[in-house]
């Protein structure tokens, strides 16, 4: 797995309230316990004791949830005896619990050269490729670790999770059913086969089975976060509300915690409850979520609340993609007057977009941002603002597209009245004139329907069957255009 790779921005979009099935935890008191013992039994020569005592401290300050502590005593250990895969499998619990997604990928690949026969390890490493996405990868970890433990219900259910996200939906349900006949009193199990069901858009299926497993265990977190998430496009958004709220105090990792607080910020949203869901969806940031943006940029992230923006030159950065940075410059041109004439704001969109925002914002000086995935992570990145930098000095501030929504959007009646700000290019608007012309006599109607990101839960969401498009696609003295 490559810790840097570029890629199209067309591939960053909106973190979204995915469905939650995978189980298990690298650093949970049962894997803990494992570590200790293979620890506790283990025979060394001299030179490999001052090593062993420092592990074991490490797993010590695991026991707490001191893992930058615990980093460190690994590091020294592996510095007396870096052929230890235990203590690469134990740096790799502890990075992976610090987001430090690379270098954990890295040791635990380190740690299963070493100690090939340990499943557990080809375990743990799986569970993070399918959080990160490399999910081919981790199929095969998986299907390694099931070889050596068939019918283990811990890492069936990641696999079945993997073949959900790769959308094998048919190849999930298999994999889930055999077992099911033989775990009947597994929440784990029917929580997952309700996520594949929500993936596939069989929404009031999905609902049967997050009930089922809520049935068996009324305290499984992710099964009620799962269930508000079905309910509320089945039309109970005060449920779903209730359901996400209740499920919060039983997340147990930083990511379930930043996921459900994701889609709680979205429920906010979708209820016009503002200020409060922008102030929730700063949470899009959370470095716990993966598919979280980091921005790389050289100045400071401006911070409304203690610094006025007047006189100072700000760089917008735009975020997810193209239609979000479409709806969210809504508040550009706020800034843009915040700024004022001894000020200047700089306006990163994707490439594609800069003519245009450049015709809707004159005041901005626009230009393109690039992505690269760092250790799976997305970086967002702004040549233009760099060569700025350079040439004119440093940026005074920096701020995602986003966020100016909590500044300048707190009330309904913050929102402009209807205003046409993007401005398209007059020679192409005479092209596509001439084109529709030619077209039949009617309503020009364009169909916008799909999602150039159609993975998981956005295969479902994103691209409604035809079925559903019918009685718009039939709609008298209409001509239909995909766009």
């Amino acid at each position: 797995m490559s810790a840097a790779q570029m890629i199209d921005d067309t591939a960053a979009h909106a973190p979204a309230p995915g469905a939650q099935g995978l189980a298990g935890d690298a650093a949970s008191p049962d894997a803990i316990r494992k570590l200790s013992k293979s620890l506790a039994g283990a025979k060394s020569a001299k030179a490999q004791r001052k090593a062993l005592e420092l592990l074991k401290l490490s797993v010590a300050s695991i026991r707490t949830g001191d893992f930058e502590r615990a980093t460190q005593r690994a590091l020294d250990a592996l510095k007396q005896d870096e052929t230890m895969g235990v203590g690469w499998h134990v740096l790799a619990i502890c990075q992976e619990k610090l987001n430090q997604f690379g270098p954990a990928i890295h040791a635990y690949e380190a740690a299963l050269k070493l100690l090939p026969d340990q499943n557990d390890i080809a375990h743990d490493l799986g569970r993070l490729a399918q959080r990160l996405g490399y999910l081919d990868i981790s199929e095969k970890l998986l299907i390694k670790f099931l070889a050596a433990n068939p019918g283990h219900v811990e890492a069936t259910n990641n696999l079945a999770c993997v073949l959900r996200d790769q959308n094998r939906y048919a190849d999930a349900v298999e994999l889930l059913r055999p077992l099911l006949q033989i775990e009947t009193g597994s929440s784990v199990l029917w929580n997952t086969l309700g996520t594949v069901l929500n993936d596939e858009g069989r929404l009031d299926e999905a609902l049967t089975f997050f009930e089922e497993a809520l049935r068996l265990d009324p305290a499984f977190a992710k099964a009620r976060y799962n269930r508000a998430n079905v309910r509320r496009p089945l039309g109970d958004v005060q449920g779903a509300m209730e359901d996400m709220e209740a499920a919060m105090p039983g997340a147990e990792t930083g990511y379930e915690v930043a996921m459900m607080n994701m889609a709680l910020a979205l429920m906010k949203m979708g209820q016009a409850m503002i200020p409060d869901a922008f102030d929730a969806y700063e949470v899009r940031l959370d470095p716990n979520l993966p598919d979280a943006m980091q921005v790389a940029v050289d100045a400071p992230r401006w911070d409304p609340k203690t610094q006025d923006p007047a006189g100072k030159r700000v760089l917008i950065v735009g975020e997810q993609g193209i239609a979000d940075e479409l709806v969210f410059s809504n508040c550009v041109q706020d800034l843009i007057d915040a700024v004022g004439p001894d000020g200047q704001v700089y306006l990163a969109v994707e490439q594609r977009m800069v003519g245009l925002f450049q015709r809707a914002f004159p005041g901005a000086i626009v230009g393109g941002h690039r992505a690269v995935r760092l250790e799976g992570r997305l970086t967002r990145y702004v040549p233009f603002a760099e060569e700025i930098a350079r040439t004119d000095g440093r940026l005074d501030y920096w701020v995602p597209i986003a966020s100016l929504m909590a500044v300048y959007r707190q009330t309904l009646d913050s929102f402009p009245g209807p205003r046409a700000y993007i401005v398209p290019a007059p020679e192409k608007v005479d092209y596509w004139k001439g084109e529709l012309a030619k077209l039949p006599e009617g309503l020009k109607v364009g169909l916008h329907w799909k999602s150039l990101v159609m993975t998981g839960a956005r295969a479902a969401f994103f691209a409604a069957g035809f079925r559903l498009w019918e009685p718009i696609l039939r709609a008298p003295g209409c001509v239909m255009i995909n766009l």
